[in-house]
């Protein structure tokens, strides 16, 4: 497993990070929950020892499960875990309704249920997942300082941020890395943005960049997702923006035809010969998901097919 160290840290991660969205919940999808527990532990055995969560993910039940899959393995793994979206659960089992909370009660009560949850002693990697619009930075800063000090916490990160926030929060505490939605269709990846990173050891990690399941090939304008599948909310999975990107679907299929590889591992191949990208992760559900995404270490896309996605912007 190709490995990468983060930059102004000690830790060592995986070049694909497992990404814990899906689990313990049917929001991405039905799944086999014991093959996604199981396919956690596969991971690690394969080498990938970056996991990635939050706590808003099946609103506690992503960080138990990854807890629980890992077994003692967590504690020599690199978890990251989010807060800053809280939740508040309807009576009438409807879905919870969620809103940005980065208040200093809720950072020190998320952590504390984050700890509890994954049976650590320390996070990591700890990340405000987005901006939270009522409350002060210096407020949320303040009581992550503390717990860094406490060693509850190793590194800070954000998740979601902009150029602007992002040098305002480094301006106040040290941020270790950022994460940022990095795809075929989401390619504008800011070049100040890389610039500030690389030149103050702030590492950038990728999420979506198989664009929710889209660039796997495996949906048309025909799929039906299921009433709780949160795909049914994203707009490129419908109507004019999901025809504008057939063509791009179609070169994909056409460049994993040529290498004989399948269309995710192209598009996960794209984003990992970003020269600026620590780490990408992915959603898996199963053990197949792991393999191929895995499989997308092994070769290396041509130049003039690197290329052609990039001109294509």
């Amino acid at each position: 497993m190709n490995n990468i160290k983060l930059t102004g840290t000690e830790l060592n991660v995986s070049k694909i990070g497992f990404g814990c969205g899906p689990l313990g919940s049917n929001e991405w999808g039905k799944y086999d929950q014991k093959d996604t527990l199981s396919a956690v532990s596969e991971a690690y055995d394969l080498g990938i020892n970056y996991f990635d969560t939050a706590d808003v993910y099946g609103l506690g039940r992503s960080e138990e499960l990854l807890g629980k899959a890992l077994g003692k393995n967590r504690h020599e793994a690199v978890i990251s875990t989010k807060f800053g979206v809280n939740w508040k659960t309807s009576k009438e089992g409807l879905r919870a309704e969620t809103f940005y909370d980065s208040s200093p009660e809720r950072v020190a009560k998320a952590l504390e249920d984050s700890l509890r949850r994954l049976k650590i002693e320390s996070i990591p990697l700890y990340f405000m997942h987005w901006p939270d619009p009522n409350t002060p930075l210096e407020m949320t800063l303040e009581v992550l300082s503390s717990f860094l000090d406490q060693g509850k916490i190793q590194h800070i990160g954000l998740s979601n941020f902009s150029l602007e926030q992002i040098k305002e929060v480094n301006g106040i505490l040290r941020i270790a890395a950022i994460q940022v939605q990095h795809s075929l269709i989401d390619r504008d990846l800011n070049i100040g943005l890389v610039d500030f990173c690389k030149n103050n050891n702030i590492n950038i990690i990728s999420y979506g960049s198989l664009a929710q399941g889209l660039l796997s090939g495996k949906y048309d304008e025909y799929f039906e997702f299921s009433e709780d599948d949160c795909r049914l909310r994203l707009p490129h999975f419908h109507g004019s923006l999901l025809k504008e990107n057939f063509p791009l679907l179609r070169k994909l299929q056409n460049i994993a035809d040529k290498y004989q590889v399948s269309s995710s591992q192209v598009a996960l191949r794209w984003v990992l010969e970003e020269p600026s990208i620590s780490s990408v992760i992915t959603g898996i559900k199963n053990k197949s998901q792991l393999k191929d995404n895995i499989a997308s270490l092994d070769w290396k896309l041509e130049e003039e097919d690197f290329n052609f996605f990039k001109r294509s912007q």
